[in-house]
């Protein structure tokens, strides 16, 4: 498989997102995402994301069975600083404060059932607590052999600037792709690529709607969080689905799939870039794996960028209230 960088380490260009695996995106199948993890790390793929808030803490424990006796093929990343409550599914809150950090990894390594997680980030930046306490309290998760690399969760450039001040960081993760490009606006690309900070890419494939595989809200399954987010809604989902299926035309001309082009067009906006597409399902993952070998040329990536350019797509990417936890 392709290989890219996080710190000094080799890892697969293209990552396994688990999330969806255990919660948001409909019903869960343990066994069917346990194969698809396998089918992955099968075909040589090595980076598994993962994070205590999704499913409440049970998407650890399902990746920690997943990758029992495989752990040393596998590079393990995690997240904390999303606080949920199980009574209150939708409610968010936030903390990055010492003493949280080091609880929380703790509470990770168990359900993971590991002795070290590969990459510990922070889910979402705690606007109560300097970067620097919370930063400070990851590197002593480093020196205790409890952590390997650090990296943040959707922070904005200046918390990036001062927590690199504190300790290395090793990766920053943000949502990017097709219909998710402000972190060519905002700088992030650069930043990260001018630091060495690989930029690992989630929802590379729009929640799915990138695939062309979403063509009413009636596709949703009861239970899943699309329907309530803006671009799956009113007129923005039909002013998506028309940028989606100009996609599609030019990935049947290419001769791949829509999802493969997506994710190839990620790939080839720079050599940090991880996308990390988040599947359920084997035959998914088999068809996102298809994407290494699909090469853009400038011609491609130009027609592309002329049918879906930065903020072509309809709606925000999260509903408002969440919107404010990103770029902090």
């Amino acid at each position: 498989m392709n290989t890219r960088y996080i710190g000094t380490d080799t890892v697969s260009a293209l990552g396994l997102g688990c999330m969806g695996m255990s919660e948001f995106y409909g019903r869960r199948d343990d066994a069917e995402s346990i194969s698809t993890i396998h089918r992955y790390l099968d075909a040589g793929g090595n980076f598994l994301d993962t994070a205590d808030a999704y499913g409440f803490g049970r998407n650890e424990e399902l990746v920690g069975r997943a990758i029992a006796g495989r752990r040393d093929s596998v590079f393990l990343a995690t997240k904390f600083g999303i606080l949920r409550d199980e009574s209150d599914p939708m409610k968010r809150g936030f903390s990055g404060s010492a003493d949280y950090v080091k609880w929380a990894c703790d509470a990770s390594l168990q359900r993971l059932n590991v002795d070290t997680i590969d990459l510990y980030y922070q889910h979402r930046v705690d606007p109560q607590t300097p970067i620097e306490e919370t930063v400070g309290a990851m590197s002593e998760l480093v020196a205790a052999g409890k952590v390997r690399h650090l990296g943040l969760s959707e922070a904005g450039a200046e918390t990036i600037q001062r927590a690199l001040a504190v300790h290395p960081i090793a990766a920053l993760q943000t949502e990017y792709s097709l219909w998710s490009r402000d972190p060519e606006e905002s700088g992030l690309l650069d930043l990260c690529a001018r630091h060495g900070i690989a930029f690992v890419a989630y929802s590379p494939l729009g929640r799915g709607f990138l695939t062309g595989q979403i063509q009413s809200p009636a596709d949703f399954e009861e239970g899943d969080y699309r329907k309530f987010t803006p671009r799956f809604q009113g007129e923005n989902f039909q002013k998506n689905l028309d940028l989606v299926s100009r996609v599609g035309e030019i990935a049947a001309a290419k001769g791949c799939t829509a999802a493969q082009l997506a994710l190839a067009w990620v790939l080839a906006q720079g050599d940090h870039l991880l996308p990390i597409p988040g599947t359920k399902r084997r035959r998914y993952l088999d068809e996102n794996l298809g994407a290494l070998d699909v090469a853009l040329t400038k011609e491609e990536l130009a027609d592309i960028d002329s049918i879906f350019p930065a903020g072509a797509a309809a709606g925000l990417r999260y509903p408002a209230e969440m919107m404010s936890a990103v770029g902090r």
